[in-house]
């Protein structure tokens, strides 16, 4: 293998560390779920492309933007002062050039979707953006990610129908409840580099348990949101078995949280939750596809 070949290998596993891309599967299974629901079935390949091509530029764009702005705060945590920009494994305009490309082609994606999708996204790109600072001036920057996030089913649907409706709006509020939840369980890891920097987190603002009180509602309203849509939609026994077994794995979440256990708190926050959100999906289109 040449050098050059090695060198390119290697900047392409750290963009993919950089950016986190194994947590795509925190939204992805949700759009593909209201992409599915909007279309009535399998939507044109089309539509499932440039859909799929959108969510993965707009969160690639977002995390390393992320980096960027809390570069100086991850250098001094030393909980993540082992990330790319703080060790200079990657450089500064490196990053910002790979956040105009992911956008660039969110942007270009949206626009081959329709003219609902390309208006929306500079308003897309500003919230994902934003989301950054929120910790800065306010302890709600929990709920504020799982917004954002909540752009995945909500912009899946439009992209498939290019109108709005009720149904993506209710799996957006299912996927900020439950991005929410979890983030305040891997901010408890935070608090005191948090008080101490004077940033803003529902466990530094409110102590360890009621931060873990606070993450357990907000879970509880997440599966009570998902058995609505078992009944305002019709839906049958395997939807029901799914949402079972993904409340099961959010109390052994909940249960297994210790925020100086390094290697449980990516468990919980992590690991568990990529699970749950497969369980969902794989479960959603076993109802869909082959009722009981």
């Amino acid at each position: 293998m040449s050098a050059a070949l090695r060198s390119a290998l290697t900047k392409t596993r750290d963009f993919g560390s950089l950016v986190m891309f194994s947590h795509t599967l925190f939204s992805l299974p949700f759009a593909i779920i209201s992409i599915v629901w909007a279309a009535g079935g399998l939507p044109d390949w089309r539509v499932v492309l440039a859909s799929l091509l959108a969510l993965v530029a707009a969160r690639n764009g977002a995390n390393a933007f992320n980096r960027l702005a809390d570069r100086e705060f991850d250098a001094a945590n030393p909980r993540t002062a082992h990330r790319h920009l703080p060790q200079k494994r990657l450089g500064v305009r490196e990053v910002w050039i790979f956040v105009i490309v992911n956008y660039a082609i969110f942007v270009a994606a949206a626009g081959m979707l329709n003219p609902l999708c390309l208006i929306l996204s500079p308003v897309a790109i500003f919230l994902i953006s934003s989301y950054s600072y929120t910790k800065r001036f306010t302890w709600l920057s929990h709920l504020y990610l799982g917004f954002t996030i909540a752009s995945a089913p909500i912009g899946a649907w439009f992209a498939v129908t290019g109108t709005f409706a009720f149904t993506p709006f209710v799996l957006g509020t299912i996927v900020m409840l439950w991005i929410g939840g979890f983030d305040i369980l891997y901010g408890t890891q935070d608090i005191d580099f948090d008080r101490a920097h004077g940033l803003h987190s529902i466990p530094s603002a409110f102590g360890l348990k009621p931060a873990l009180y606070i993450s357990r509602f907000l879970h509880l309203v997440m599966v009570g949101l998902l058995l609505f849509l078992f009944f305002f939609r019709d839906l049958g026994a395997w939807y029901l078995i799914g949402i079972g077994l993904a409340g099961f794995l959010l109390l052994l979440e909940h249960g297994i949280v210790k925020p100086h256990n390094r290697r449980l708190m990516q468990i919980a926050s992590y690991n568990l939750n990529q699970v749950i959100s497969l369980l969902i999906l794989s479960f959603t289109m076993l109802d869909y596809f082959w009722m009981i």
